[in-house]
């Protein structure tokens, strides 16, 4: 077995081993976990079925599954995927409850989506963007995911809160969740600096069991409420609920019509966007961009992006796509698509054991998005700071990122500044031509669906 998952995924090649990836593929489905829980309670809002939460978690289980699976098995990345947190929302609210587009609609509307994507990567435009894309908008696309991701674990931890006056601010570090993962990050930063292999898995792990042992309040309760674990009164086995009414329920012929234009070419874009600035982030972070900035494999990495998507609508669930919590695995050491198998065969099994999976509470998982957005600045060192036609697009790209919180808006923003800054400073021929039309695209985007 060994032998053979070497030969096919290259495991030694890419300086790994075979626990190593495992291990890996435990982290990444560990912090990615909480999409479980949270993406039935989104769509529920909208998609109403009998027992609907019980089947869109099965739905989420298994478009996660099959969405990493085509990442390990056809481009072979530790890129994990499953619905993505945002598109989610806006498929709920904007699309279904909003605009009251039958949610069998909006299903087709992904679907086509998905389809585009899957069409502009085998004729390989979205290669060429990401070529036309210059090295230091590529580092700060990492960075800024890095910095993204930080943001989300001080928020799941509590130690950023909304602020009406000031939109964000300090939570109070004294409440047991911020507690929780501040001991996660101690943990976790110091096994880290002394080279513990597992050192993130092995912070999940000691913040899990340090609230379960304090009976810490870390788990969502009633009314937003917030309350400690109450163990596992059903059994840690659940059999898994079939998804009727909701695989194969999506209506390609609605989504065609006219009226529903704006709404394929917004999951469009903004999947388009998001997915491509996520897979240059992990890809650069795990060090596959070549001397040209060229991702191996390109064509098969974005159309498996473009295939989960196609098979999540299928199921019944909104745009599956690649998960910047996949750099956790990366940081780990995971190299190959064996973590990415991982990561699927774990989704599969949390259709049985999804109780068990509940038992990680967003505070425990915190910490490593802290500490994995750190290792992501990394990168930075590359831009050249002097020049301001490069710095201040890749400013623009990582600050952008956290503050609307969108991956999409970050990318867009760096596209459209460097291209613009280039031309009006008398530098317009040091910018590829199509970044030049990418960037015509974007601002058109803005203007056209700028409310």
């Amino acid at each position: 077995m060994s032998e053979a998952l070497e030969r096919y995924f290259g495991i030694a090649r890419s300086g790994s081993t075979i626990p190593r990836e495992l291990r890996a593929g435990l982290t990444t489905f560990l912090t990615m976990s909480y999409v479980l829980f949270v993406n039935p309670q989104v769509l529920g809002s909208a998609i109403v079925v009998p027992n609907g939460f019980a089947k869109l978690l099965i739905v989420t289980a298994l478009a996660a599954a099959i969405g990493s699976l085509l990442m390990a098995l056809v481009a072979r990345y530790p890129f994990a995927q499953a619905p993505g947190m945002g598109l989610n929302a806006y498929f709920a609210y904007t699309v279904v409850l909003g605009q009251k587009i039958p949610w069998q609609t909006a299903l087709g509307a992904v679907f086509i989506s998905g389809l585009l994507f899957v069409l502009l990567s085998v004729v390989g435009v979205r290669q060429a963007v990401v070529r036309a894309i210059p090295n230091a908008l590529k580092f700060a696309v990492t960075a800024g995911i890095g910095m993204f991701l930080a943001f989300i674990g001080l928020k799941n931890a509590g130690a950023i809160v909304a602020n009406p006056a000031t939109l964000v601010t300090l939570g109070s570090l004294l409440s047991p969740p911020v507690l929780v993962a501040l001991f996660g990050l101690l943990v976790t930063a110091t096994l880290l600096v002394r080279r513990v292999p597992g050192a993130i898995v092995y912070g999940i792990v000691a913040s899990t069991v340090l609230g379960i042992l304090t009976h810490a309040p870390l788990y969502p309760g009633p009314h937003g409420t917030l309350v400690a674990f109450g163990g596992f009164p059903d059994g840690i086995v659940a059999p898994p609920v079939w998804p009727s009414g909701l695989i194969g329920a999506l209506d390609i012929r609605g989504a065609l019509a006219l009226g529903a234009a704006a709404v394929v070419f917004t999951f469009f874009f903004v999947d388009f966007f998001d997915a491509t600035g996520t897979l240059v982030g992990l890809a650069s972070r795990a060090g596959y961009l070549d001397a040209n900035g060229d991702l191996p494999r390109a064509r098969r990495t974005f159309a498996s992006d473009g295939l989960a998507a196609m098979c999540g609508a299928v199921l019944g669930t909104s745009t599956t796509t690649a998960y910047i919590e996949s750099a956790s695995g990366i940081a780990e050491g995971g190299r190959t698509g064996l973590t990415a198998l991982a990561v699927a065969l774990l989704f599969l099994l949390s259709t049985l054991l999804w109780p068990l999976a509940s038992v990680i509470p967003t505070a425990a998982t915190a910490p490593a998005l802290i500490v994995v957005g750190a290792l992501m600045l990394e990168g930075l060192r590359n831009v050249d700071w002097d020049d301001y036609a490069v710095s201040i697009p890749v400013f623009l790209t990582i600050v952008t990122m956290p503050l609307t919180f969108s991956i999409a808006n970050g990318v867009s923003f760096g596209v459209i500044s460097y291209a613009a800054i280039k031309l009006l400073s008398g530098r317009g021929k040091e910018v590829d031509p199509l970044l030049y039309a990418v960037a015509a695209l974007l601002v058109a985007r803005y203007v056209w669906l700028g409310g």
